[in-house]
């Protein structure tokens, strides 16, 4: 058990140096960095807070406190990877309406020319 917590740690401080380093030289957004600094300061917590996690173990009805972790982690990516995919969503909804919008005004400035010409 103790393993595996010391190796959740690991993960969260290695996750949390990573981010911090994207952010900082700019691979990663501010604004989508936060979401996951919440999730590897959320797996830090819990896998150190063993009264917390033992806690959380007996809300979910599991007898090993690690699998607990484990599964909360589960969640809490899926509902960042989650977030992340509404965005990219976004995203490709705008980059289609402003391909459109500039079709639109390439035919009005090709019909222009054509009526001028």
């Amino acid at each position: 058990m103790e393993r595996l917590l010391n190796a959740m740690t690991v993960l969260s401080v290695v996750m949390l140096l990573l981010i911090l380093f994207s952010v900082r030289r700019s691979h990663i957004r501010v604004e989508y960095s936060v979401s996951w600094l919440a999730a590897s300061v959320i797996l830090l917590i819990f896998s150190r807070w063993s009264s917390g996690l033992e806690w959380v173990a007996r809300q979910l009805g599991l007898a090993d406190p690690p699998l607990a972790l484990v599964i909360l982690m589960v969640c809490v990516f899926i509902v960042v990877i989650y977030r992340l995919s509404v965005r990219i969503s976004d995203l490709k909804d705008a980059n289609i309406a402003m391909a459109q919008r500039l079709a639109i005004v390439e035919f009005q400035l090709q019909d222009r020319n054509e009526q001028q010409g």
